[in-house]
């Protein structure tokens, strides 16, 4: 008796069925997706299932209704599997509207809310921290739910992959980790590419509890998958599953295939689940040749109704184009005035105290990042919070911002309202695929289904002599990217109210702190509370020269107009405030009124977000221009340490007098 016929004597005839029912759903659904794609009505990457179809359908046996699945882009097995209807899958193949991201995603983004299925991510080992994130989300409501995250044995490499599971251990989430070790990282032979090729000993390295499983066997499969999410569900933390298994077609239908041997790919053929399964199941009388016959029909019928459903189907119309890239497209009222009366505060305690009231009114509010808890953080923001709230609501996080920014995006997903604080904005760098590929985008490619709630807080721009890998200033990278809020404070009213609005709004929120700003004293009305984000504000009135600027370089440019204005020239400061989207109407009514305009930041001049604004006064204001639009940037050289150097590389008070005599009495030349 073969291993596969002595698990099936205790199940029933009708699982058999369903197992193989659903098994041969994914395989007929991928060999027809194989004809559509050399028919050219799917395009793109087209990555198959072929042969792995036991390692979906067994795990999932486990999840319940109420547990997220996430899974790379070689995920048409899971959708299936998890109840993704197969006719919205195959429009979404085709890019039809019907489609169940509503043909945003293809191939490897197939998305279903309703039923927990989180998506295919095309980034390797991308949704690993997000699964840690959801499992994170589960823990703190208390749930007792489980994230499946499936990925290939290539993710391991990544560090994505060891970070994920160190934080799932340290905090003993409710993730289960199901690698599906097929031996190749597209064309790479897991020899080549791993030092270590026993991910459960992976795993244990990181404290957690791993098993390897025959992936070619369903009821292997899904005995082990009970057995882990059983232990994930009852708190004993983050479980590992390398399903051992195989892909029988090439990486994706672009690939040769020239790296693997005929005969290694026909030995592991001999084992195909599609052929294994059913003939232990008929032996052992369980399924006969009549329920194998009714059920290949059944499938084939269904494949067919798919397809005519999806060809049927229509395209989203090009107007749309736009549509879920952010949740909120009209801009909220402006802030009202507060009547409070003035309390003495600084830049820093405001965003403490934004921090308070958040964590003591909302429960799904809660912090975390490097050394925010026990150090009170690196600028001293979050000092005292962790007595206040506690660890579970304040979090110190391991160095590793990938993960800790990916795990707070996937407990946004899960229904959390993360505040994470990177450090400093150069080790944003690290986490800028989970900002950009998945904050940003998941929204717009899931057709509108999903929502990232997440604020991300970092300290921005130099002066304070760190040199240049702690000086950048980097918001106008974040600020060219669709599907983000990239907002920079520059007042203590914005400090306090910009982080409250962010924590209402649907969807991501990065925050950019200037470190010059910490310890800016001022008043505050008591009653301070949210203010928009989504509009400039101009500082101060004037009626020869537009200065505009954002966050740190506000208090230069403020002090550039009170010089100015001893020289009769009367320098009106905008205060952009918001980067994304950008308050274009208060720039133009201004530079309408004075005709000229100097826009100052602090990062370099090349390619700097001060290019952006110029550029647009040009497009949209050429023939209203008195002289053309000055700019006052950073030298182009890495930020040294001197103090002389530091000073003469940033745009100084000086600076932006300079340029703005140079536009309101030509001839005097503008430094940048």
């Amino acid at each position: 008796m073969t291993d596969v016929a002595a698990r099936l004597l205790p199940v029933s005839a009708a699982h058999a069925r369903h197992l193989y029912r659903e098994m041969l759903r994914i395989r007929r659904f991928e060999e027809k997706c194989v004809e559509l794609y050399q028919s050219e009505r799917i395009r793109g990457f087209l990555h198959l299932y072929i042969g792995e179809e036991a390692v979906a359908v067994g795990a999932l046996q486990a999840a319940g209704p109420d547990d997220t699945v996430l899974a790379t882009y070689r995920e048409h097995g899971q959708a299936l599997a998890r109840g993704v209807p197969m006719d919205r899958v195959m429009a979404e193949m085709l890019g039809k509207a019907e489609g169940c991201s509503r043909g945003r995603g293809g191939s490897m983004h197939l998305f279903d809310a309703t039923r927990g299925f989180y998506g295919g991510n095309a980034i390797v080992g991308g949704h690993l921290p997000l699964a840690t994130g959801m499992a994170l989300a589960e823990k703190l409501r208390g749930t007792g739910r489980v994230a499946f995250c499936f990925f290939g044995e290539g993710a391991a490499a990544e560090g994505s992959f060891h970070e994920s599971l160190n934080l799932a251990s340290l905090w003993k989430l409710p993730v289960l980790f199901c690698c599906e070790n097929n031996l190749y990282a597209m064309g790479t032979a897991l020899a080549i590419s791993e030092a270590e090729t026993d991910f459960v000993a992976h795993a244990r390295s990181y404290r957690v509890d791993a098993e390897a499983v025959d992936g070619m066997d369903v009821l292997a499969v899904e005995a082990a998958t009970r057995r882990a999410a059983a232990a994930a569900r009852t708190g004993a933390g983050p479980q590992l599953l390398e399903f051992r298994t195989y892909r029988f077609r090439a990486h994706s239908m672009f690939d040769a295939q020239l790296y693997r041997d005929k005969a290694e790919v026909e030995r592991w053929m001999q084992r195909d689940p599609l052929r294994v399964f059913p003939a232990a199941a008929r032996a052992e009388g369980l399924l006969s040749e009549a329920d194998l016959a009714a059920v290949q029909a059944e499938v084939d019928a269904e494949v067919d109704a798919a397809v005519a459903y999806a060809e049927a189907g229509t395209l989203e119309p090009a107007e749309d184009l736009a549509r879920d890239v952010l949740t909120r497209t009209e801009p909220t009222p402006r802030a009202p005035a507060r009547t409070g009366a003035p309390v003495k505060t600084t830049f820093r305690e405001a965003i403490r105290a934004a921090i308070r009231q958040a964590l003591t009114e909302d429960p799904r509010v809660f912090l975390m990042g490097e050394d925010v808890a026990h150090y009170g953080g690196c600028y001293a923001v979050t000092k005292g919070l962790l007595q206040e709230f506690g660890p579970e609501r304040v979090r110190d996080t391991p160095l590793c911002e990938n993960a800790f920014v990916g795990a707070a995006i996937g407990a946004a997903l899960g229904g959390m309202r993360p505040i994470v604080e990177v450090m400093t904005v150069n080790f944003s760098m690290l986490a800028m695929d989970q900002i950009v590929n998945n904050a940003a985008t998941l929204r717009h490619m899931s057709g509108g289904q999903l929502s990232v709630p997440v604020v991300i807080r970092m300290a921005t721009g130099a002066g304070r002599q760190l040199a240049a890998q702690h000086s950048h200033s980097l918001e106008g990278w974040y600020a060219h990217v669709p599907g983000l809020r990239v907002v920079a404070p520059g007042t203590l009213e914005d400090a306090r109210g910009m982080l409250l609005t962010a924590l209402q709004d649907p969807d991501p929120v990065l925050i950019f702190e200037h470190v010059q700003l910490y310890n800016l004293e001022g008043e505050l009305p008591a009653d301070a509370g949210p203010v928009d984000i989504d509009h400039a504000a101009v500082r101060r009135a004037g009626r020869d020269v537009t200065l505009i600027t954002y966050g740190g370089s506000l208090p230069k440019a403020l002090e550039a107009a009170a010089v100015l204005a001893t020289e009769g020239i009367e320098a009106e400061v905008v205060d952009l405030r918001v980067l994304r989207p950008l308050d274009m109407e208060t720039i133009r009514a201004s530079v309408t009124r004075t005709r000229r305009a100097v826009v100052i930041e602090e990062a370099w001049r090349s390619g700097g977000f001060a290019a952006e604004v110029a550029a647009r006064i040009g497009e949209a204001l050429f023939w209203e221009l008195d002289a053309p639009v000055g700019r006052v940037c950073a030298v182009e050289v890495p930020v040294p340490y001197p103090k002389h150097l530091e000073r003469a590389a940033l745009p100084q008070v000086e600076d932006i007098v300079r340029a703005a005599r140079g536009a309101v009495r030509p001839g005097e030349v503008s430094r940048g």
